[in-house]
């Protein structure tokens, strides 16, 4: 059956949630912000009474149940995009944050020092926790490393951002000449998808400025990251 953990995450980052923490300060310091959107972070309960990520692969009987799209409940394309994010040279060099917004409009911090699970059953497992308990800790130094915060995104973002989506649809650049065309006094952010199949609604993000293609071919999600924060680090120096 169907876990609430995943509604009451929700409903911790709509208006009436008690804000714990400000947005951290340090967002500002970053120079590229990226948003993965529309990820499939839902919660399910199992036969077992084990709790776990619902995925097209092993939910199919449940999924099927509730009408659910099979193409809607991939998870693993969001654990996919982290850890291209997160073991970036870009990330390790301290110029990148992200932030998670998934399909049930949970927005989610990601600290950059997390270091996403290599498999996927244990990040199913880390993403769990979190949508349980809104926050993780770091073992050692009880650091938050993710936690599920207040929306819109649009309010922890600098003053200023410049925001762009990327579609398949949009206007084609090759990633060098995007990147070059950025400006370099304001910040930015780079909007994402973390899904299977649909495209971002540029309703839910104000004053985005253009849908953005870096290929001519259909890519994954973490293939297009790879080569925008590739050409982000060749032009910005960082090896």
């Amino acid at each position: 059956r169907l876990c609430l953990a995943t509604r009451r995450a929700a409903k911790s980052g709509g208006k009436k949630r008690k804000r714990e923490e400000a947005p951290p300060p340090a967002a500002e310091e970053h120079k590229c912000i990226v948003i993965l959107d529309l990820a499939s972070l839902e919660i399910v309960k199992t036969k077992k009474n084990e709790f776990t990520l619902l995925n097209a692969d092993d939910h199919k009987s449940i999924l099927a149940k509730h009408n659910r799209a099979m193409e809607d409940y991939r998870p693993d394309i969001c654990h996919q995009e982290l850890m291209a994010c997160l073991d970036s040279p870009l990330n390790k060099a301290g110029l990148l944050k992200v932030y998670v917004r998934t399909r049930q409009n949970v927005l989610i911090d990601v600290h950059p020092s997390t270091r996403v699970p290599r498999t996927y059953k244990r990040f199913a497992g880390l993403f769990c926790q979190l949508l349980h308990k809104l926050k993780v800790k770091a073992a050692d130094t009880n650091m938050t490393l993710l936690k599920v915060i207040k929306n819109p995104v649009r309010a922890h973002l600098p003053p200023g951002t410049r925001l762009y989506g990327f579609s398949k649809n949009g206007t084609l650049h090759t990633p060098q000449h995007f990147v070059a065309s950025l400006p370099t006094d304001t910040p930015v952010a780079l909007v994402f998808g973390a899904m299977a199949s649909g495209s971002i609604d540029p309703n839910d993000h104000d004053n985005m400025l253009d849908f953005v293609s870096i290929s001519n071919y259909p890519l994954s999600g973490a293939t297009a990251i790879n080569r925008v924060l590739g050409a982000l680090e060749a032009q910005w120096g960082v090896a």
